[in-house]
């Protein structure tokens, strides 16, 4: 899936984490640039995710990422890995 179509699934999910329907993410984008993303807005995310592209996360995985392009990269990752 090209990174584009991710953000239009992911940007949804930000804001509704958030409760922000300005928040539009970008590679760049992390927690220290949005208000409330705490380790508890963290996991909802991750849940979130999970639940939008059918996939599962190791916690090993989502400890190492440090912005929102890892984030999609490792998403791409995942769905390039799924039986088609």
């Amino acid at each position: 899936m090209k990174r584009e179509k991710i953000y239009e699934q992911l940007n949804p999910i930000f804001q509704d984490v958030f409760d922000d329907d300005d928040i539009t993410v970008e590679d760049s984008t992390s927690a220290k640039d949005v208000s409330g993303w705490d380790s508890m807005a963290h996991i909802s995310l991750v849940l979130g995710v999970e639940q939008e592209f059918g996939i599962k996360f190791k916690t090993s995985e989502v400890a190492q990422l440090s912005n929102v392009g890892e984030f999609v990269d490792l998403v791409q990752t995942k769905l390039s890995k799924q039986p088609a």
